[in-house]
């Protein structure tokens, strides 16, 4: 299960509205893919359709679609929005991943 925290909800119901999805019936779309510094990168999108490969999660309110194959890379991570003075924006909390790079958007296992 991947997890939403409250920030990362509001600034995914913005952003959805802003590119012309409905966060109460469209997707968010996490994945992994080879890339990135440190060897795995995660990828977000949007989308209004879920194959039949993914595996469907509801948390907080924001419905999430992973493909089966990135699911046991992102098993209990955490999504989170980080505005701050840095402003990396959204920054994946992985329990799986033992290395990530300085940015936070690539990691290794």
């Amino acid at each position: 299960m991947i997890k939403v925290s409250d920030t990362a909800k509001k600034k995914i119901i913005d952003l959805m509205k802003d590119d012309g999805f409905d966060a109460a019936i469209d997707y968010v779309r996490v994945g992994v893919k080879s890339g990135g510094c440190s060897g795995l990168s995660y990828d977000l999108k949007f989308d209004k359709t879920k194959s039949e490969d993914d595996k469907i999660f509801v948390d907080n309110d924001i419905t999430i679609a992973v493909e089966k194959k990135s699911f046991l890379y992102l098993a209990g991570t955490i999504l989170e929005f980080s505005g701050g003075i840095n402003g990396k924006g959204f920054v994946f909390n992985n329990p799986n991943a033992n290395r990530t790079c300085g940015c936070g958007e690539s990691f290794s296992l």
